[in-house]
């Protein structure tokens, strides 16, 4: 798997250190996501499942637990 090099912080992100955001990143086939406090843990996917995800959040339709 390709480690993309070059990650975005999110506009959201808070902290005067600037540590406490999610950063994502992109190749040509995957997205890759991570917390700034824990860079080396990521998740990875494809781009239809990241927007059904968010899709479904936004939506509220992914039911409660």
């Amino acid at each position: 798997m390709t480690t993309p090099g070059n990650w975005q912080k999110s506009s959201f992100s808070g902290g005067a250190d600037g540590n406490n955001c999610v950063e994502l990143a992109s190749t040509p086939h995957t997205i890759h996501l991570r917390e700034s406090d824990a860079p080396s843990i990521q998740l990875v996917t494809t781009p239809t499942p990241l927007a059904h995800l968010l899709h479904g959040i936004r939506s509220g339709s992914l039911g409660g637990v």
